[in-house]
């Protein structure tokens, strides 16, 4: 019994009754005023339907009086933007016409099974009521008080049954349309991406700023020379510095989703990466030809990044050790190769690194702009060759 009348909690049984209600009113205004054509608004719905404002209005609607509290589809299931084509008009028609007829059933069950119950209490009474066509009663008699819940009960199936029934044609009728699927499905692959991005980027700059002071900070303290502390500890407090300016950057994105990617270093700033390499110890051969500032936004950020974790992981790996570096902007390819001996453990295999994400995202970013990577070992140094297109 209580899961019967359990839909009597949910504010939506109510609303989606009002919901059904609303055209009533329209009808009965225009009933008051011209009562020989109570039909016409059913002739004016269609040419309402096809103005693709009408289907907004109708889906917020739907959403506010129908979805409200949860107790059916999600929310996402009724489109909220305008008409694009002409299939969202005819669905917005169809929409219209049947909320008018759910509306007069509604209407139909509200007014006149009431009415049947008091009847049927009357009748009960000796009252023999003439005015109630659905009530042909020849005498009165005390068993019609028997018959009167039934009519409530009949109310109370109908009252729930068109509220879940209009709401099951707005999620269908008013549902987005297939190129709205998709451009939502396109959205959210967007969103998806940029979250792997960001954690690339997260991974990148962090991970190197982080492996410069720790390799910094090792070296000072094996050193003992208050010169060489300085020199770490400014070398500390820079790549500090640039870390920080990354991650405002990467949370700029998150709170804004709209903003630029421009903001991020690009391959021009390479030399910044090489010097702080330099001064964690690593003695850099860096070449660097071709104009950089000509290669492609994406690219020359790709680039920069995949040239920062190449940096990261020698020192991390290898230590202050020789690395080459080179870079060329070539007439359709950017070139990037880092070399650096072999020392201890290899690069991303068991135990290095983070289960090798920092290769496994080389080879990612790579792979985004349609170019290669290779890494590994090469004539005794440990290799990571980038080639990205630039077209």
């Amino acid at each position: 019994m209580a899961r019967l009348l359990r839909p009597l909690t949910h504010w939506t049984t109510y609303t989606r009754f009002i919901h059904l209600w609303v055209p009533m009113l329209v009808s009965s205004v225009w009933i008051f005023i011209h009562p020989a054509t109570p039909w016409a608004p059913s002739v004016v719905l269609p040419l309402l339907g096809l103005i693709p404002a009408v289907r907004r209005g109708e889906g917020v609607q739907a959403q506010f009086m129908l979805l409200r509290d949860g107790q059916g589809p999600a929310i996402s299931a009724v489109s909220v933007v305008p008409s694009a084509t002409w299939r969202d008009r005819l669905r917005t028609v169809l929409w219209l016409q049947a909320r008018m007829v759910l509306g007069w059933a509604a209407a139909g069950v509200s007014v006149w099974l009431p009415l049947i119950t008091v009847d049927l209490i009357r009748i009960s009474t000796g009252y023999v009521p003439d005015d109630n066509p659905f009530l042909p009663v020849p005498h009165a008699h005390w068993a019609y008080a028997l018959l009167a819940p039934l009519p409530l009960i009949a109310f109370y199936g109908a009252f729930i049954g068109l509220g879940k029934l209009i709401t099951v044609l707005a999620c269908r009728l008013l549902g987005p349309s297939a190129a709205e699927r998709v451009a939502a499905l396109e959205e959210r692959t967007e969103q998806l991406l940029e979250r792997t991005r960001i954690a690339r980027e997260l991974h990148d700059s962090i991970g190197h700023a982080l492996t410069v002071a720790v390799v910094q900070a090792g070296a000072a303290r094996a050193a003992g020379d208050p010169e060489f502390t300085d020199r770490a500890l400014l070398a500390i407090e820079d790549t500090g510095r640039a870390a920080l300016e990354d991650l405002e950057r990467v949370l700029g994105v998150l709170r804004e989703s709209r903003r630029p990617a421009s903001g991020r270093p690009t391959l021009v700033e390479a030399d910044r990466l090489l010097e702080s390499a330099r001064t964690s110890g690593a003695k850099i051969d860096a070449e660097l030809t071709g104009p950089l500032e000509t290669v492609p936004g994406p690219v020359s950020r790709e680039g920069y990044r995949i040239l920062q974790e190449c940096l990261t992981n020698v020192l991390r790996h290898a230590g202050p050790v020789p690395v080459r570096v080179r870079i060329a902007v070539e007439e359709r390819t950017l070139s990037l190769e880092v070399r650096n001996p072999l020392k201890g453990e290899i690069p991303g295999g068991p135990g290095g690194g983070v289960r090798g994400s920092g290769l496994r995202g080389i080879r990612e970013r790579a792979a985004l702009l349609g170019g290669r990577a290779a890494t590994g070992p090469a004539d005794g140094d440990w290799q990571v060759h980038v080639e990205l297109p630039l077209h």
